[in-house]
């Protein structure tokens, strides 16, 4: 209520330790005529907010909105829905007839946004996502919003986190989907949904993708942008990007949201203000130069190898010059990317969830909300999450911001060998993980439970994925095969901005196979 003051009046036994929090020592008689002026810009500032200045804000498409509903187990038994709903797009456009989903860290205005999260249920957005409002522009329907990994859910890749439990692989329930976009995965695998947006920090697009069966994009960096998504780690790190079914969808879900937007300061000058995969898609692959990247194979299981290296026949067969292409880096970049994800986080979560310092719209009440749950419930943080904070706390006291400043510092040498790969050959193709979706193992106490979370066990899944969160190529989970009713995926890696090349090679691989066979879920 205007008039109201909002704020706690800090005694100067509170402003003493707060500044010792913060490394500043106060006398007795300073801590007094420190709390004086304290009380003063508290007043100006609770002023100031309470103010009824105009606020910018997004444009909405479709601003009237029914609520939508949280599904039951019978209408959902792969557990993929945190919500159902029903906003159409308009008329005509490139999605048109296409219905679209969106993991719970994406804002759809109206729509609850939980980030996989009991205490975060209330929160209910009032501004859409860039990607939301360009899926409406462009004639999609959104049917729902996909479970995912517990709150912050980017840095846990199995798909077996969460509040609201464990979304089931269609292929075998008996194995994860794959995380974080872990309900994006079953969802699209199973058809109930034909594009669903995810996430990426180090795989989480193209690992459920992967292990689901699925086509999975994780664009060029800026391509897509990521206004009004939460961040689970370093921006410099995260994407959005489509899950589909097969290759068309992917380019034109990828058509309808890439390009420019004046929200989203992350995307540099050299952004396209939109892009056109679409127009190439059919150009086959006559020509096109394929490189196996020789040490992305290591460690693989047998038949994933065996079935990837069977998709480069194919390419072959189709007319693509496949040669080996040796990058001995690729076995270290996970090292650099690592560093940025501990610190990175705990810089995400110091400036509200949304980052600072740049001149965009920030989501006030989203801000607020992620705030509040940190301050108050930072216990709801999954198990890989708070040990990144840790890390990232221990981090600074030991190295005071060298790890995080060397680790971006490094990035364009990491860029510089990849792109060098990429002068010899057009696209590089490796697993998209090295090893079929595990099947999934429920802990038999909390300590359990607790060390399963805290284990490097991802590290082999992510081996091939995390590299490019970092360096920000584009890359392209296709599936290839199964292997015992599992899926297998290779991925495909290019240049910047030459997402389409990616999606034109995929495509022609598509039409060579029995793609049909090779996404089917088997029903018992």
């Amino acid at each position: 209520m205007r008039g109201v003051r909002m704020f706690a009046v800090p005694d100067v036994h509170e402003v003493t330790a707060a500044a010792k929090a913060l490394g500043i020592h106060l006398g007795a008689d300073e801590a007094i005529l420190y709390q004086k002026y304290l009380v003063e810009q508290l007043k100006a500032l609770d002023s100031f907010l309470q103010s009824r200045l105009e606020e910018a804000r997004p444009p909405s498409v479709h601003p009237e909105r029914a609520p939508g509903y949280r599904p039951s187990a019978e209408e959902d038994p792969l557990n993929a829905w945190l919500w159902k709903c029903d906003i159409p797009g308009v008329a005509e456009g490139l999605l048109a007839g296409k219905t679209v989903s969106f993991k719970d860290h994406i804002a759809v205005a109206g729509i609850p946004l939980t980030f996989g999260s009991y205490v975060m249920e209330s929160f209910v957005p009032d501004f859409d996502a860039t990607v939301v409002t360009r899926v409406l522009e462009a004639g999609g329907r959104i049917v729902g919003k996909n479970a995912m990994n517990g709150f912050t859910g980017g840095f846990g890749f199995g798909g077996a986190i969460g509040d609201y439990g464990r979304p089931k692989n269609p292929h075998n329930p008996a194995h994860v989907t794959g995380g974080s976009s872990s309900g994006s995965g079953a969802a699209v695998a199973a058809g109930e949904v034909d594009i669903s947006f995810g996430g990426d920090q180090g795989g989480s697009i193209r690992i459920p993708a992967a292990w689901s069966g699925n086509v999975g994009l994780k664009p060029t960096f800026g391509l897509v942008s990521h206004f009004g998504i939460g961040f689970g780690s370093d921006q410099s790190i995260d994407y959005t990007g489509p899950m589909t079914r097969g290759v068309q969808d992917a380019a034109a879900a990828l058509d309808a949201v890439a390009g420019h937007d004046g929200l989203d300061p992350r995307q540099g000058r050299d952004v396209p203000e939109r892009l056109d995969a679409l127009s190439t898609l059919t150009m086959g692959m006559a020509g096109v130069r394929v490189g196996i990247l020789e040490e992305a194979f290591e460690s693989a299981e047998d038949d994933v190898r065996d079935l990837v290296l069977a998709a480069a026949e194919t390419m072959a067969d189709a007319g693509a010059k496949v040669s080996k292409v040796s990058v001995p880096e690729h076995l270290r970049v996970g090292e650099a990317a690592t560093a940025l994800g501990a610190e990175g986080s705990r810089a995400v979560f110091d400036t509200g969830f949304f980052g600072a310092f740049t001149r965009t719209y920030y989501p006030a009440s989203l801000i607020a909300a992620v705030h509040k749950m940190l301050t108050l419930h930072a216990d709801v943080l999954n198990p890989r999450t708070k040990l990144n904070y840790l890390t990232a706390e221990f981090s600074r006291r030991n190295f005071h911001g060298q790890v995080y400043a060397k680790a971006q510092n490094v990035r364009k040498s990491f860029i510089k060998v990849y792109d060098k790969a990429l002068t010899d050959v057009d696209v590089l193709l490796m697993p998209t993980c090295l090893m079929k979706a595990p099947e999934y193992d429920p802990p038999t106490d909390h300590l359990a439970a607790l060390e399963e979370n805290l284990m490097m066990t991802t590290r082999k899944a992510v081996r091939n994925t995390q590299p490019f969160n970092y360096t920000g190529h584009p890359a392209l989970a296709v599936p290839c095969g199964k292997s015992n009713g599992l899926p297998v995926s290779m991925q495909l890696v290019g240049r910047f901005f030459d997402d389409p090349l990616l999606l034109r090679v995929a495509y022609a691989y598509e039409k060579s196979v029995p793609f049909a066979d090779i996404i089917a879920v088997d029903t018992p």
